[in-house]
């Protein structure tokens, strides 16, 4: 029986070559049957679309890898009708394709090299951006109001930088109820009750507090407002006077003179900053040797350790009279005080923290007042230095003292003028104080 549909047989090819390898015979091709190979499960029949005569016969497999079928059954299949050869192996009747058995194409490994490269990328653009924006956001909070270039007949530069740090008593900005709490009562004008001078360089910093009550000469100044030159008569008066005559400005040119020490850069703090600051990292841990009270200031302490918030820290460091040695007591105090919360501000838990880090920025800088030529940059050297000094990196002393005259503090010239020469030549301070 022949395999193919009637009429397609070879009798059209005129006799010419039969369809099988190196056949020459008289019959058709079909005389040879080739065996079939069936891909999935057989089909009922045919579809709606089938063609006549049942369908398209099934292509013969090609076992010599010629094309050519030699009527053997060698277990080749080619998969011609599958599409293996044209067809994509995701395609219909592949692997992936409807009825496929095998498994999709394993997924590349993450390039972890490249992650790695982007996520540092990233982190580092934050970290600039973050950066940039704080420092112009710190920046535009400095209060640059004091005009060094109005202080005249300066003492010439040494080595090293000379900060004059001063801690006042203004009440700007102070509601009724802050200074009752503060117990600042509402004085006019403004004094000083804490200045020092902290000295930087390549030998160590030295951090130096003038009591408020030193002796010192008024000297030739021009008006910080006014402009016009007042002659010095000699007149002698507390160093805390200086500032409340005409300000900052006088203060640093009364320094000036009575030392012969050229200051750099200066940075004032009111009461209210002082407090905010206090409260902004939570407190400030002191341990007391012995407690004391002070109806001036408000001060009430018992002696051991304990947290102070803003109002305490603030008691603790103006009160001068429950002291026997009154103003250099205090300073000492002041010292301790500042060493305590110098430490407390540069802990991780309020550098790490924004929640805590940016409030205690913002309180302090808010309450700044400093020379029109102060950046940050010297700003955090002048605090990396007190935080050095007042942990123990350095020296802090009180300015050398020989006695005292109706009540005023008198310098010991000889040991200021070698503290002085010291400073400006940035060596080790060798001078003690008091």
């Amino acid at each position: 029986m022949n395999d193919w549909p009637d009429g397609w047989d070879d009798s059209r090819n005129n006799g010419g070559n039969r369809y099988g390898r190196g056949s020459a015979g008289a019959q058709p091709e079909s005389a040879r049957v080739m065996r079939q190979v069936r891909r999935g499960p057989a089909t009922p029949g045919p579809g709606p679309g089938a063609p006549p005569y049942g369908g398209v016969p099934q292509q013969p497999s090609y076992g010599d890898g010629q094309g050519y079928g030699d009527g053997y059954d060698n277990g080749y299949d080619s998969g011609y009708n599958t599409g293996h050869v044209y067809g994509s192996p995701n395609g219909p009747g592949g692997p992936q394709g409807p009825g496929g058995t095998g498994t999709r194409d394993p997924r590349p490994a993450p390039n972890w090299r490249r992650r790695i490269k982007w996520t540092a990328i990233t982190l580092v653009t934050l970290l600039v951006v973050v950066s940039v924006g704080t420092y112009f956001w710190a920046d535009s909070k400095l209060h640059r109001d004091v005009d060094l270039s109005k202080v005249i007949d300066r003492p010439e530069a040494g080595k090293g930088t000379n900060y004059l740090i001063v801690g006042s008593d203004s009440r700007a900005g102070m509601s009724a109820e802050e200074k009752k709490k503060l117990h600042t009562g509402s004085a006019e004008g403004k004094r000083t009750d804490s200045m020092m001078i902290l000295h930087t360089g390549d030998n160590g910093s030295t951090l130096i507090s003038l009591p408020r009550d030193s002796d010192v000469e008024i000297p030739t100044y021009k008006g910080s407002d006014s402009g016009k030159t007042y002659q010095g008569t000699g007149r002698h008066v507390k160093l805390n006077a200086a500032y409340a005559e005409d300000g900052p400005e006088l203060l640093v040119r009364t320094v000036e003179f009575n030392t012969g020490l050229r200051i750099d850069h200066y940075t004032e703090i009111g009461f209210g900053g002082f407090a905010k600051i206090v409260d902004a990292v939570g407190g400030v841990d002191m341990t007391l040797d012995k407690g004391f009270k002070d109806k001036y200031s408000g001060a009430d302490f018992k002696a051991g350790k304990q947290t102070l918030n803003g109002e305490q820290a603030l008691a603790f460091v103006r009160t001068r009279h429950a002291f026997a040695a009154s103003d250099l007591e205090r300073t000492k105090n002041q010292q301790k005080f500042l060493a305590a919360l110098a430490h407390q501000v540069a802990t991780p838990s309020t550098v790490l923290n924004p929640f805590t880090l940016y409030p205690t920025m913002g309180a302090g800088l808010d309450s700044l007042t400093v020379d029109k030529d102060m950046s940050l940059w010297d700003l955090a050297d002048m605090f990396w230095a007190m935080k050095g000094v007042t942990g123990g990196d350095g020296k802090s002393m009180n300015m050398p003292i020989s006695g005292s005259t109706g009540g005023n503090l008198v310098w010991d010239k000889t040991k200021v003028k070698a503290l002085v020469g010291e400073l400006k030549n940035d060596d080790k301070v060798t001078v003690s104080g008091n």
